[in-house]
């Protein structure tokens, strides 16, 4: 009898760690990709890249968001460059997506995104690592346009890296890698810029967000980059906003860099930094903060050379 009542306790035993291990498989399972709605962003996403590589305008006008058009056409002016012909005038190719695995495609309301792993190509030449990019579109009158895409580099995060390549994706579980349901605003429209401006980040293992006189918003997400501030640099005072956010995976210690920089039409003149926050290893990171920049006649000067 106490034989039997021992293999009972033993079985209870069993099943109760079957099934912890069941809602550990559970949780490593790969996220949620409806088929149909990823065939139709894909669809999408082809037609806007193809219109790149063929720097066919029409066809860019087609598939690409109303308001992202609105976004790269102030920032091309912010470059003052000219409209629509830099359109197609970008760094890298926009990566195919045909040999990347799609780890989550959903939808809410009239946004979607679209999140891939493996190596993520921009035709720079050599083999790239696996990496993540986060594709987003959104849904006008019916039909879904392209929005941007976040590429986040992994190189900092090899464990992570690791256990996704082992089929785990808490990583990935988080609302930043989900739609937000939350169309983009129509930016305002604006001018040619005064000076040009860039805003420049080094952020590995973290997210950062900078907003540069109250219009130009930008986001980086564990990887270094820089963009143009929309609108430019401004005659007199300008202001600098920043928010930044330790991401899931990383130890919270490593360095950071961010500033701006005005960048000169003079052949040979490099640019000039008017902001700088720089965080060593192992130093507290401000979780937000604000700064105030002036171009004056001095820094004119020294962006013509003088």
């Amino acid at each position: 009898m106490q034989y039997l009542t021992m293999n009972k306790k033993l079985l209870a035993l069993c099943l109760a760690i079957m099934a912890m291990f069941v809602c550990n498989v559970s949780a490593q399972a790969q996220l949620s990709v409806d088929e149909g709605l990823r065939k139709s962003l894909e669809h999408t996403y082809i037609n806007w890249r193809t219109a790149m590589l063929k720097k066919n305008y029409n066809q860019w006008v087609q598939f690409t968001a109303t308001h992202r058009q609105q976004h790269i056409k102030n920032r091309i002016l912010s470059e003052q460059k000219a409209f629509p012909a830099w359109v197609f005038q970008v760094p890298v190719s926009p990566p195919t997506v045909s040999n990347l695995n799609a780890l989550n495609v959903s939808a809410k309301g009239s946004t979607a995104t679209a999140l891939y792993f493996g190596k993520v190509d921009f035709g720079v030449g050599g083999n790239p690592p696996e990496n993540l990019l986060l594709l987003s579109f959104v849904n006008e009158r019916g039909r879904w346009k392209y929005d941007n895409a976040d590429f986040i580099r992994l190189n900092e995060l090899k464990e992570v890296r690791k256990q996704l390549n082992a089929g785990d994706y808490s990583y990935v579980r988080n609302k930043d890698f989900q739609p937000s349901g939350v169309v983009p605003r129509m930016p305002v429209s604006i001018n040619k810029a005064q000076f040009i401006a860039k805003v420049y980040a080094f952020c590995p293992g973290r997210e950062v967000r900078l907003k540069v006189n109250k219009v130009s918003d930008h986001r980086f997400q564990n990887t270094e980059g820089s963009e143009v501030v929309i609108g430019g640099g401004l005659v007199g005072n300008n202001e600098v906003q920043f928010a930044t956010k330790k991401l899931e995976g990383a130890k919270g210690t490593e360095r950071m860099r961010i500033a701006v920089f005005l960048m000169s039409t003079v052949k040979g003149v490099q640019p000039v930094k008017v902001y700088e926050y720089l965080v060593k290893d192992g130093e507290p990171v401000k979780a937000y903060g604000s700064a105030n920049f002036t171009i004056d006649q001095a820094v004119v000067n020294k962006l013509n050379g003088k």
